[in-house]
């Protein structure tokens, strides 16, 4: 008679931006998945296992020659578009390009003596850049994967460059690469002054689910997926954005251009009430839609914050975000006062 079966051991996860706001919930939330995470980052926190940059090859070499049993790379450090006002361009290039190829090489290393099964490569929804910006008028732009990137600055730039690098990574050595682009997570407030002014921090964020924005749990999950069936796929380039409740049809994406309210309340039965009992006001406009379902249909996302759901637990009293987000809370980008996007 056979014994119970053994619990297979934990696969290891280096999680690069560990001390940040997806680094954190990562470090948080993998354990409970099933992985053993190491993090690291150029900032110590009480997720971040070594300190050091990812740009520096002897420090990564080094951290990768001391734990050769790792199978997943999970590359989240990166210079944010609010570090374009304080940050050099040569910076943004060190971080987010260097420090890229540095992890896939790395990755090479691991892929050539162990099994690794995945690089994951957190990217951003801001390579579209102009992309998303038709002009008001005009319907609400759809945006896919296959809608070509456009950046407007150092940021965009930089991520559209790593994610080439990605591309090539995986063509070249066979490395099994899944790219990322996330929409909005963070809990800061909106960088616009207009937007700021316009409505309370919750009140647009929770908007925001319907087309630009996703919870981090969500985004923990898409990286779960991700190193899941990171081997099996090999490439992949996905959009993480909560799903939409939206179509893309013609008559939709004119009807955000001119009264979202209207598309709102119309695919979603009490959300009018929901927000006047809050005092909550619409947007009066909507210029972009993120659809994320590629990621659903190939990778078996299951996201489980979007706009309706959220909508739903607005109106039984309940938190709109979820646990892990509350756990991670505000990160801010800068260790001095910069504006909106400084912890506080």
């Amino acid at each position: 008679m056979s014994g119970p079966a053994s619990t297979p051991p934990p696969h290891d996860v280096l999680v690069t931006g560990s001390s940040g706001h997806l680094g954190t919930a990562l470090m948080l939330a993998l354990p409970s998945l099933g992985f053993n995470p190491i993090g690291i980052d150029i900032l110590p926190s009480e997720t971040t296992t070594l300190v050091g940059s990812i740009s520096d090859r002897a420090f990564v070499s080094s951290v990768v020659a001391s734990n050769p049993s790792i199978q997943h790379i999970v590359h989240a450090a990166t210079l944010h578009k609010p570090h374009v006002g304080s940050h050099s361009q040569q910076q943004f290039i060190d971080t987010n390009v260097t420090g890229t190829l540095v992890l896939l090489e790395a990755a090479a290393t691991l892929a050539r003596t162990t099994t690794f099964k995945s690089f994951v490569f957190i990217s951003t929804t801001s390579t579209f850049g102009a992309a998303l910006s038709p002009a008001p008028g005009s319907p609400a732009a759809w945006i896919t994967e296959s809608v070509r990137p456009e950046p407007k600055n150092i940021y965009g730039a930089t991520k559209c460059a790593a994610e080439d690098l990605c591309h090539l990574a995986h063509k070249q050595q066979g490395l099994p690469v899944v790219v990322l682009r996330t929409s909005r997570f963070f809990p800061e407030d909106d960088d616009d002054d207009e937007r700021r002014a316009s409505m309370a921090g919750d009140n647009l964020k929770v908007l925001e689910l319907a087309y630009r924005r996703v919870d981090v749990a969500d985004v923990v999950e898409a990286c779960r997926c991700a190193m899941e069936r990171g081997k099996e796929r090999g490439w992949g380039r996905y959009i993480i954005s909560a799903p939409p409740p939206f179509a893309n049809d013609e008559g939709t994406l004119r009807g955000l251009d001119e009264c979202p309210r209207g598309v709102l309340a119309r695919l979603v039965p009490g959300v009018e009430e929901v927000f006047a009992a809050r005092g909550w006001a619409f947007l009066g406009r909507v210029d972009r839609v993120y659809d994320s379902s590629r990621m659903v249909e190939e990778m078996g996302w299951r996201p489980r914050y979007d706009f309706a759901s959220t909508v739903e637990r607005l109106r039984r009293g309940e938190e709109w975000r979820s646990e892990l987000s509350l756990r991670v809370g505000r990160k801010g980008y800068h260790a001095v006062t910069t504006g909106v996007y400084t912890k506080r």
